[in-house]
Formats: C-alpha cells, structure tokens, sequence
C-alpha cells in the first residue's frame, strides 16, 4: 500500500487557498466597482456611505450610498446612433449641480449634491440599435433601460 496522503492533503490545502480568493460579486460575473466610486452599499449604516461617487453604465441595478453632503456624477456613453435619454429623478434627497460639458453626442451626464437624507431612483434609457439608414433595413424597437438607486444618508 502507497502512502500518498501528505501529497493529496497539500493538494487540497493548495486547491482550498485558491477557491477562497475568488470573489462571488452576485452581479453576473460584473465585478462590483471599488468603494467610493457607486459600490454597492444596500444595507450599509450612514457612515458607511462615500463622500464621492461616479457612476456609468456598468452600474445598472446597483444601490449607492451617498453622504449628505458628497456629490454623485453620472456619464453614460452613448453615440449618435444610440444616444441616452437625459437622466430622469425620481425620489428626494439629491440636488442637482452642474456636470460641466457633454463632449460627444449621445452621452448622458449628470451631477447631484447630496442635500438629504433620502432615495432617489435616476434612470435613463436608449435604443438597443440604430435606426435604419435604407428602406430595406430591418428595425429594432428595443430600449435598453440604465436605473440606480442613491440612498443618502
């Protein structure tokens, strides 16, 4: 009988190690986004909640905490093809601030205060797919939808 314990033992540990810095995001293979710049923060006490947050595409469905106080930015890249909608607010607690400029058409951008301990829901949304350029093309009446939820706190 061959004594292979200690290597299948230090094979495991080895295996073991590996599994445990891998990260399980519950986002569908979508890493969450670093603390401070629109993490994930559903359940967090209010002085869990960042000073400064900036938001994209990659952050549909997401819950952000936002200091009263801190500013929130938004930029949603879009083209002329399939450009965003402008960001709608839905909730209280945020107070719009000036985003600067939009330098490509079709982008999408926003800048919040955080005046209030509050929920606001922003959304937006653009065409899955450009419009037709010839008769004979097919159209595509889908809309993809952008939302995120800021809690302020």
């Amino acid at each position: 009988m061959r004594r292979t314990t200690p290597l299948v033992l230090t094979a495991a540990a080895l295996l073991l190690a590996g599994c445990g810095s891998q990260q399980d995001t519950g986002s569908g293979g979508r890493a969450p986004a670093p603390s401070g710049t629109g993490a994930p923060s559903a359940g967090r006490n209010a002085g869990d909640c960042t000073g400064h947050a900036n938001l994209t595409v990659a952050d549909q469905d997401r819950t952000v905490c936002v200091a009263e106080g801190g500013e929130l930015r938004l930029t949603l890249d879009g083209s002329r093809a399939r450009p965003w909608k402008p960001v709608t607010v839905s909730g209280s607690g945020l107070e719009a601030i000036n985003a600067g400029l939009v330098l490509q058409p079709g982008d999408a951008t926003a800048a919040y205060r955080a005046v209030a301990a509050g929920t606001v829901r922003l959304s937006s949304s653009r065409p899955l797919c450009p419009e037709p350029t010839a008769p004979d093309q097919v159209s595509c009446k889908g809309v993809e939808e952008w939302t995120v939820t800021v809690r302020v706190g």
